[in-house]
């Protein structure tokens, strides 16, 4: 247990940030499980856009590095392209 008072402080201070960027990371990991999931593809690029506005928002803030965001973004539209496609060959 930390002695000083500025110690106890930042001690609450990073259990909070703690808590939040485990919330951000835990939601990008389920949006992008969902897109992966069996559903139509209007629901599929209303969920991408949410997913790049999370992953931008959590470069911004440092939880994930800039770089991650962008690899991860380009791997997401890339699947997004193939079902795209491989949807509108069986049409």
């Amino acid at each position: 247990m930390p002695n000083h008072k500025s110690c106890e402080k930042r001690l609450k201070q990073d259990v909070k940030r703690q808590a939040r960027n485990h919330y951000v990371k835990k939601t990008i990991k389920t949006l992008s499980k969902k897109i992966q999931g069996d559903i139509s593809l209007d629901e599929r690029e209303a969920i991408l856009q949410d997913l790049y506005s999370k992953l931008d928002k959590a470069a911004k803030r440092n939880i994930i590095h800039k770089r991650t965001a962008s690899r991860r973004k380009a791997r997401l539209a890339a699947y997004f392209n193939k079902m795209k496609a491989e949807t509108q060959k069986e049409a």
